[in-house]
């Protein structure tokens, strides 16, 4: 947290310098009862200085915006698969869930498919079973992912209380014919397009060996 102030700081040192002198400028100027043309070209080019150090601080901040602050999401550690899964798709699962949880910013992860929950791993929800409420409805039905960039601002965050209760930013990935993948991370607008992108390449691959699993079971 120290290293995170220090660098605030140092980003905001160019206003900060740029203000003072600006207003140190201009008190010099109303203080001074006859202005020679020496001094009026040196507060010209203060004045010019000053400005090129405001304006360096808001395009720094463009460039490089301050991310977003993350949080300790509560509950505990854990890797659990569903009871019954085939050696191969439970290897897939946890191959996938390790690829997600070592290399985006998900926190914890929930795999569910054609009404049971397959896995759940990383920091882990209070509730176990999955209530399909109106955004995954809509994930399932439409097959199209919803990413829920800061938690907080949506009223429909409490069918998601197989997460985290402090999830910050939740996607919801399809998975197949009949599932998604739920991700939750610890900082709101966290995911990137690349994230985004590693995860729907996950979730595709996950469903494809899921529903042809379910098309065998069905045609035997």
């Amino acid at each position: 947290m120290a290293k995170a102030d220090e660098n605030q700081w140092l980003r905001r040192l160019p206003l900060v310098v740029g203000m003072a002198g600006g207003t140190l400028l201009m008190l010099n100027r109303l203080l001074t009862p006859v202005v020679t043309d020496s001094q009026a070209r040196a507060d010209v080019v203060g004045v010019f200085l000053s400005a090129i150090l405001i304006l360096t601080t808001l395009l720094w901040q463009q460039i490089q915006p301050v991310l977003p602050e993350a949080v300790i999401l509560e509950g505990e550690e854990g890797f659990e698969l569903a009871d019954g899964l085939s050696d191969a798709i439970a290897t897939e699962l946890a191959w996938a869930s390790h690829l997600l949880l070592t290399n985006t910013v998900t926190r914890s992860l929930v795999a569910y498919y054609d009404g049971q929950v397959l896995m759940r791993r990383g920091v882990l929800g209070p509730h176990k079973n999955v209530e399909v409420g109106p955004i995954l409805e809509r994930v399932l039905s439409q097959k199209k992912p919803v990413y829920l960039v800061s938690l907080k601002l949506y009223p429909g965050k409490v069918e998601f209380n197989y997460l985290p209760e402090n999830t910050q930013g939740i996607i919801c990935q399809p998975m197949g014919d009949k599932g998604a993948l739920i991700l939750g991370a610890n900082a709101p607008r966290s995911y990137t397009k690349q994230d985004e992108t590693w995860i729907e390449g996950i979730a595709d691959k996950l469903g494809a060996s899921l529903d042809a699993l379910a098309t065998f079971q069905v045609t035997t």
